[in-house]
């Protein structure tokens, strides 16, 4: 849960000062909320290949260590 808040909150800050250029209104303009929404789907989509290799690689790590341990 730590690791997924702290991805989330570098998300929302790394897409909110690419995007957010105005701070005098309540609502976001229509470009802001376009931008942020690419933003954002950029990077859960780059965080899902990451996730997706990284599971890929788990199993060899641990069979790894387990040798390591073993000898």
């Amino acid at each position: 849960l730590r690791d997924f808040l702290l991805v989330y909150n570098r998300m929302t800050e790394f897409c909110f000062r690419h995007c957010v250029c105005n701070l005098n209104y309540r609502l976001l303009t229509g470009r802001e909320e376009s931008c942020l929404n690419s933003c954002a789907a950029r990077l859960v989509r780059a965080n899902h290949r990451l996730m997706g290799a990284y599971v890929g690689l788990v199993p060899a790590l641990l069979q790894r260590r387990a040798a390591e341990h073993g000898a």
